[in-house]
């Protein structure tokens, strides 16, 4: 009797692995590789090459089985107009733009619903968003890390809710927007104009430039933390080998800004900024696809644990929303997101550019701008709106526990 017990319990092991299954860095390679490949052109909102991101996202979503819900089927299509020079806010020209939001559901007869979301256009030929390379010839800006990582989270994430035959506590909707990199233009429309209940959203979970995990660092920035009393002990609770950068903030410029904006608890999840952000050089060879799966595992673990029987609480963050294509200026700084100090760190500092120029290098700890200081990466965005090119601003580093003063003129 008691061996059969014992076989019982090990088959029943066996059977909850077998559900349990894990990400594939193959699979998530495989989808980056073809999003963010030249064929795609950049993935501009409306774009032929966007159009064929959505048909690669739809196809995935029908063969995994995911019930359509978006307003045509899987798609949810909108229209829109944006600055015809996206980089010069002061022009009154516009032109009209279409996008289209990809949205599959999991209906697992629970009372509330996760969102699972990453936006899929980026920059194309350098004529949406904010590219921060520019050239007299033609490039393509792949965006593989931004933010192909992103979108092959959510497909494998669905891959995953979909066949793990284990009764989960909510309902899943995963959802690829449209138009980010113009404005958050897609999440907008959707949150202005649901397909499902807002009310019945107990979170929403964005992934925006997952694909390029430290290995040595091994840093995760987890946003939106304090939107929910519970979220801080939960993420911590499952971190595994993770270093996880926290941020109580449920603003930013990224998707999940427009769900806490419907008072709907968020959390943002980010593995850093690196050299080649809104270049043409963000290509799919970059990315550590061993590191986005170890990402998308722990918020599997995290997703399970979101309490689902009651109605999440909501708690509005104070932090000042960090603007977004609103400056005219930068430094040519790569910030270190897993600094913790005060000030901001940075990580490497583009040739060329207003800061290299200054005389500011690697591993200077940026605290003063303009007389003011600086205490995150946050503040520092912020003050960026105040310039615009030509102007020359005194600012104070520290440097080996000396603070240097130094001027950039942008």
């Amino acid at each position: 009797m008691k061996k059969t017990i014992i076989l019982l319990v090990l088959l029943f092991v066996c059977i909850r692995l077998n559900f349990a299954q894990t990400i594939s860095a193959d699979s998530l390679k495989k989808h980056v590789y073809y999003l963010a490949s030249d064929k795609l052109g950049g993935r501009a909102p409306g774009s032929k090459g966007e159009k064929l991101a959505q048909q690669y996202i739809q196809k995935a979503f029908s063969q995994i089985g995911l019930i359509p819900k978006g307003s045509k089927g899987y798609l949810q299509p909108f229209a829109y107009k944006r600055n015809l020079n996206f980089h010069d806010t002061t022009s009154k020209k516009t032109i009209s733009c279409k996008g289209t939001n990809i949205l599959g559901f999991i209906d697992n007869q629970a009372p509330y619903t996760l969102v699972i979301g990453a936006h899929y256009d980026h920059l194309g030929h350098g004529e949406s968003g904010s590219p921060l390379e520019k050239s007299k010839t033609k490039k393509i800006f792949n965006g593989a890390d931004d933010n192909a990582s992103g979108v092959a989270g959510v497909i494998e994430l669905s891959r995953y809710y979909a066949n793990n035959n284990i009764q989960e506590k909510h309902n899943f909707l995963f959802m690829c927007f449209s138009a980010e990199e113009d404005g958050l233009i897609g999440s907008k429309y959707f949150t202005n104009n649901p397909t499902l209940e807002l009310m019945s959203i107990n979170a929403m979970l964005n992934m925006d430039m997952i694909g390029r995990l430290n290995d040595s660092t091994r840093a995760l920035m987890v946003y939106g933390i304090g939107t929910n009393p519970g979220f801080t002990d939960l993420v911590k609770k499952h971190a595994g080998n993770l270093k996880l950068v926290l941020d109580s903030a449920g603003s930013g410029p990224s998707d999940h800004a427009s769900f806490y904006r419907k008072n709907i608890p968020v959390m943002h999840f980010f593995t850093g900024q690196h050299s080649d952000y809104h270049k043409s050089t963000d290509d799919a060879e970059k990315c550590n696809y061993t590191g986005s799966a170890e990402v998308l595992n722990f918020i599997i673990r995290l997703a399970e644990d979101i309490p689902g029987e009651t109605k999440l609480a909501f708690t509005p963050t104070v932090q000042k929303e960090t603007p977004r294509g609103g400056y005219k200026v930068t430094m040519g700084i790569m910030p270190d997101y897993a600094y913790e100090g005060k000030g901001l760190k940075i990580d490497g500092v583009t040739e060329g550019k207003p800061a290299q120029k200054a005389g500011i290098k690697a591993n200077d700890v940026l605290i003063e701008l303009n007389g003011k200081p600086i205490q995150n990466i946050r503040e520092y965005v912020g003050m960026l709106s105040q310039f615009k090119k030509g102007d020359k601003v005194p600012l104070k580093v520290e440097r080996n526990q000396e603070i240097v003063e130094l001027e950039v003129q942008f």
